[in-house]
């Protein structure tokens, strides 16, 4: 049986994440001032006591959860022992910095460049989210096609929770569509745009450039990729996968599913929150989840 461990997106960040991490030594203190340097600007005055609003916007909300994540794994030494990882969305490139396939500064200089980029496509058309449900996937797929406007299938977070993304004409026509195929509920989710949609093709190709300059490893165990939920070890096809995973939707229900397959016992969430645990938990109530903790 093997231990999963599971990195999340954006959504999972609060006011104070990574306080205690900061304090808990000289190494932990060092990297998150390493990562003030690289970024121009202090986030960890952002984490530890900014506004929700502050720590709310793309540009400093992805950074935050990646060196959450990424500081945590690494200060567990030798208790973080993974034998397959994957992450949510942002957390990808959380889980390639945690099993050494892409270095700490590379990592969050790659994060913060997507961000950036996540940013400006969002200004370019106004765009949305929302979340479906109660509903089975097939039905919101049928219906998202449907629609005129664009508006896709992007977060495959579980059984009965579907995110769809797209214009904003075109996710209220889908909410409205979907509300009345049987849908529990459609609800607009307070993002900057659309995500994981054709809508993010300005930034696809804008970090398209700066992943592929950037040197990615074999990592120490496989990682489960978003965009079809499968096992990869070679650097040139995270690479790809990372590349597409922006216009492409996060699989998340088919990956644990996978994982599950593949021998997962037990899912470890590092990371600030608890999202995907709960996540896991409605994809499989039997498999045993936890929070990484020092």
């Amino acid at each position: 049986m093997k231990s999963a461990y599971i990195f999340p997106g954006q959504g999972a960040q609060f006011v104070g994440m990574g306080k205690d991490l900061y304090n808990h030594s000289e190494d932990t203190k060092f990297l998150f001032e390493q990562a003030n340097e690289i970024l121009g600007f202090r986030i960890t005055d952002i984490m530890f006591a900014g506004t929700d609003e502050d720590l709310k916007q793309t540009k400093v909300t992805q950074p935050a959860i990646f060196l959450h994540s990424v500081i945590l794994a690494n200060a567990l030494g030798k208790a973080f022992d993974p034998q397959m990882v994957a992450g949510h969305s942002l957390g990808e490139f959380s889980a390639l910095v945690a099993t050494r396939a892409l270095g700490f500064e590379d990592g969050l200089r790659l994060v913060a460049a997507r961000a950036n980029a996540m940013q400006k496509a969002t200004e370019i058309q106004p765009s949305t989210m929302a979340a479906i449900l109660g509903l089975d996937d097939f039905t919101v797929e049928d219906v998202c096609q449907r629609v005129s406007d664009v508006v896709v299938p992007a977060n495959y977070n579980c059984p009965g929770q579907l995110v769809i993304s797209g214009s904003v004409a075109g996710v209220d026509k889908a909410c409205e569509l979907l509300l009345e195929a049987g849908a529990k509920r459609a609800l607009k989710l307070n993002v900057g745009g659309a995500f994981h949609s054709p809508l993010m093709e300005a930034a696809k190709v804008e970090l398209q450039a700066a992943i592929e300059a950037v040197e990615i490893k074999t990592p120490v165990c496989p990682i489960y990729q978003n965009v079809d939920a499968k096992a990869y070890t070679d650097p040139e096809a995270i690479k790809h996968n990372l590349i597409e995973q922006l216009t492409g939707p996060v699989r998340w229900t088919q990956t644990i599913l996978h994982m599950i397959e593949d021998g997962a016992a037990s899912f470890t969430e590092v990371g600030p929150g608890n999202v995907l645990q709960g996540l896991v938990k409605k994809i499989d109530r039997k498999v045993e989840t936890a929070a990484a903790v020092l």
